[in-house]
């Protein structure tokens, strides 16, 4: 088992920047692809980064790329990801995701490719 804690998330303004961060706990981190997704009312979770176990490649959705960017700590077990130039429209909640599959069957943006999944962290924008 793994438990996820976010943290960060908050009140800013349009163009304002904030750090997420995302602590896992439990059985080893190794090995783990990790992502984030949001998840705006009425709407449908959305992936917006992730990051490949295997060589720490990074991955983001169209409308953050350039703006956010995901990070690991592999010794301090947690995930970031800092959001710059934030816009109304990334007003969400905020869940990171660890994933077990091989680096080669694993689809960062595939929410069922993930095991386990944080509670969560409010993140809203105000323009």
């Amino acid at each position: 088992q793994v438990q996820l804690v976010e943290s960060g998330g908050g009140l800013v303004q349009a163009g304002g920047s904030l750090r997420l961060s995302c602590v896992a706990s439990g059985r080893s981190f190794a090995g783990y692809s990790m992502g984030w997704f949001r998840q705006a009312p009425g709407q449908e979770r959305e992936f917006v980064a992730a990051i490949r176990w295997s060589d720490g490649n990074t991955f983001y959705a169209d409308s953050v790329k350039g703006r956010f960017t995901i990070s690991r700590d592999i010794a301090k077990r947690t995930v970031y990801l800092q959001m710059n130039s934030l816009k109304p429209e990334d007003t969400a909640v905020y869940s990171c995701a660890a994933s077990l599959l091989y680096s080669s069957s694993w689809r960062p943006q595939e929410t069922h490719d993930y095991s386990y999944w944080g509670q969560g962290t409010q993140v809203t924008v105000s323009s």
